[in-house]
């Protein structure tokens, strides 16, 4: 039997080189103040470079990162080292060409054990790491202004239990699910707020994202030993439970679970489904006091792995720049039709594992 091609194999050429890329945009074409660089792999580190490589063409992230490299010098770490490499990227003389992003591969390898290896990593494992690190990082650099008194409101004391302010990663990234629980006997709705920097979302075979989305808020009857403890009847009874979307984010990155542990192989399996991603989004499971319900989000990149495992296969990034589409295979960037984005779906069928498939989506609202 013949496996398919994947769409690497027949379209990327591994001797691509930037001029070319110059070339094929042309020089009418290419935005004012806009480069493509690739990113040197040093040593399994795709799920890195293709993560750098989404974040760096969702535009308010990138801003805010840029924003931050203005700001007076402070001591090294990980979201100096992003800013120094978005910089770099950002002030090159050039418009295409390679940049080897060490300063920030040595500090995460210093900073998390995870990643302090040469072996593939999980890409969505990273992404949240960054994230949450970056925020972190802002909110003890907003105590210490306060405690220094550079900022307002330096009454430590009273805020020593409050949670700290939010950061502009979560005026990015984060949004708000409310947990819906429903008593059948009483008709009273409990909810509980839960905040989120992405979403993770199971995958069915051949569906779409708005489905995946839609399974994600699916109404789940607690009965028998699962009952849920009503306050009002005061007893356990049979309830209805649901998760919707309380607060749309700015980004919405969604997460598609496409890793499954089967107990009889003992390790993790590839689910490579074909799961439909269009280049417009609506989000139809918010609540009925979200803001703004009917949000349109449009695709802006995505994280695509190929191979058959977590621990195996490669990461490569699909991003939106202006009004054409881009490929990061580590230090090769070429240009693909929006047609191209179907081949990486997924599979209909399971006979090949080797799948190209998107595993992380990155979509930005309209406004």
């Amino acid at each position: 039997m013949v496996l398919k091609r994947t769409y690497l194999e027949n379209h990327i050429s591994k001797g691509a080189n930037a001029s070319a890329l110059e070339k094929e945009i042309g020089p009418e074409q290419f935005p004012v103040n806009e480069h493509y660089f690739g990113l040197v792999n040093f040593g399994n580190t795709c799920y890195c470079n293709s993560v750098l490589q989404a974040l760096y063409f969702c535009r308010p992230f990138r801003d805010k990162v840029l924003a931050y490299k203005s700001q007076p010098r402070k001591k090294e770490n990980l979201l100096t080292c992003l800013a120094d490499l978005f910089h770099s990227i950002a002030t090159q003389k050039k418009k295409v060409g390679v940049i080897p992003p060490k300063k920030f591969i040595t500090r995460l390898r210093k900073e998390n054990e995870l990643f302090d290896n040469y072996m593939q990593q999980d890409a969505h494992e990273f992404l949240n790491y960054l994230l949450n690190t970056i925020a972190d990082i802002l909110q003890e650099e907003r105590k210490q202004e306060k405690q220094n008194g550079r900022l307002p409101n330096g009454n430590i004391d009273n805020e020593n239990n409050s949670p700290p302010d939010p950061t502009w990663v979560h005026e990015i990234f984060q949004g708000t699910l409310t947990n819906e629980t429903r008593c059948l006997t009483c008709e009273t709705i409990s909810s509980k707020d839960e905040d989120f920097l992405d979403l993770s979302v199971d995958v069915e075979q051949n569906t779409s994202i708005t489905h995946c989305l839609r399974g994600f808020s699916n109404t789940e009857t607690l009965c028998s030993e699962y009952k849920y403890y009503c306050e009002e009847c005061r007893s356990k009874q049979e309830a209805h439970k649901r998760m919707k979307v309380k607060k749309l984010p700015m980004i919405l990155a969604l997460h598609l679970k496409r890793f499954k542990y089967m107990d009889q192989l003992h390790r993790y399996t590839k689910l490579s489904y074909r799961v439909v991603f269009p280049l417009e989004l609506r989000l139809f499971n918010t609540s009925g006091d979200a803001t703004n319900p009917d949000r349109m989000y449009d695709l802006v990149a995505v994280v695509v792995h190929c191979g058959s495992g977590p621990n195996r296969g490669h990461y490569i990034a699909i991003v939106k720049s202006h009004d054409f589409w881009l490929l990061f295979d580590d230090d090769i960037v070429e240009k693909i039709d929006a047609q191209a984005i179907e081949e990486f779906y997924g599979l209909t069928s399971d006979i090949s594992k080797n799948s190209e498939s998107g595993y992380i989506l990155f979509y930005q609202s309209r406004d």
